[in-house]
């Protein structure tokens, strides 16, 4: 095997060991669920779903999964669940 290609070898298995040097930025995947499959993606630091739950939450067990699948990989952004709870605004008096 050519030394070149022995080096570039050696350095990808150091990289395989440090997950944290990616940072993702977009993914699309299939997730296969207890009742069906389902798309999740990542853009922008947001992440969507299919399924019903995340429609109305924002986030799911789907792509909560995801995030501690993915984590050392995500950025700060996308490792926050985006959850649809109105912020309560605080009045100054």
């Amino acid at each position: 095997m050519h030394s070149d290609l022995i080096g570039k070898i050696e350095k990808a298995r150091r990289y395989a060991e440090e997950p944290e040097r990616i940072k993702l930025s977009e993914i699309k995947a299939r997730f296969n669920g207890g009742n069906s499959e389902h798309e999740i993606t990542l853009a922008d630091g947001h992440w969507s779903c299919t399924c019903s739950f995340f429609h109305s939450w924002r986030t799911c067990a789907h792509v909560m999964a995801m995030q501690r699948i993915m984590n050392p990989m995500l950025t700060d952004e996308a490792r926050q669940a985006e959850l649809a709870i109105p912020a309560v605004e605080e009045t100054v008096s």
